[in-house]
């Protein structure tokens, strides 16, 4: 069995970012000699549109296998051998295995959030659920969510025509759902009457600071009518991780709304990220412990 991997991932502003840490400390933990490199596209002077040109020096220069971040997810698909199912029905890649058959493209994110909103957020009603972000990671959560069983999904974007694409795409695969599109200025309407929110833009992470929608439409129960009433609080995921809290969630967590940190999904995500590219089975509780450790450490 291989016992060395050289592990690289793709992304801009991914310098921060706590996956090199997390795999090679797990890595270690299975006796592994395991490497793990950003190669952050803004600091290489790169546009996300030379993905495959990195991807494919990466391969020349002895990587095993990367990981793909915004805002490469979507279009470091077409330079790529084969997608494997989940892949393919997403439309995005945040794992690149290369073999003797080529490069090979894969998406863990559906099943890590899914598995992160079973775990760190098992009571959440899931009625109507809000989800800021059409792109790349939007897709997989989007899929998460009807999968763990929304009801109502509502898919909001900058771009609608974007918002429009995504819905028409998860009904397509799962067509007893209710997924609907929205532009991000009917955000106002549409968050006093959510049971969930999940923002899926890259908004919080150390290069892009800042919050995906006002605050102020953040609250701690949930209302109908614009009166009080006996439903839960609404509760706030964020898939950034880095920071481990973002400015979404420090808001949220003020006003006496439930919160689910993006180190969740990254763990998660990282431990199928993880099984594909050594083929061994990484401990996820251990991982989850170790990325609670990297984030205190600041």
């Amino acid at each position: 069995m291989k016992s060395s991997f050289l592990v690289g991932l793709i992304g801009a502003g991914v310098g921060p970012s706590l996956s090199p840490a997390l795999h090679m400390r797990e890595g270690f933990e299975h006796g592994l000699s395991y490497v793990y490199k950003t190669l952050d596209i803004t600091e290489l002077g790169i546009s996300a549109e030379g993905v495959g040109d990195l991807m494919r020096e990466a391969r020349r220069l002895g990587f095993d296998a990367l990981n793909i971040t915004h805002p490469c997810k979507e279009l470091v698909i077409e330079h790529l051998d084969r997608l494997d199912e989940a892949a393919a029905r997403l439309g995005a890649v945040n794992t690149v295995v290369f073999t003797e058959e080529g490069a090979i493209g894969y998406n863990t994110d559906t099943t890590g959030f899914g598995r992160a909103l079973r775990t760190g957020m098992p009571d959440a009603p899931l009625g109507t659920v809000v989800q800021i972000g059409a792109g790349g990671a939007g897709s997989a959560v989007a899929h998460a969510l009807v999968s763990q069983g929304v009801d109502r999904l509502v898919i909001a974007d900058m771009d609608l025509d974007r918002a429009q694409a995504r819905a028409e795409e998860i009904r397509r695969h799962h067509p007893d759902s209710a997924v609907e599109a929205s532009h991000v200025d009917k955000l106002a309407a549409l968050v006093p009457e959510a049971d969930g929110l999940v923002n899926c833009t890259p908004m919080g992470m150390a290069d892009h600071p800042g919050t995906p929608l006002d605050t102020s439409l953040l609250r701690p129960e949930a209302r109908a009518g614009g009166e009080r009433s006996d439903r839960r609080p609404l509760w706030v995921a964020d898939i950034v991780y880095r920071p481990l809290d973002t400015a979404l969630l420090q808001a949220a967590r003020e006003v006496g709304c439930p919160t689910l940190h993006g180190g969740h999904m990254a763990v998660y995500q990282a431990v199928d990220a993880f099984r594909l590219i050594t083929g061994i089975d990484p401990d996820a509780e251990r991982m989850l412990a170790h990325l609670r450790e990297l984030a205190a450490a600041g």
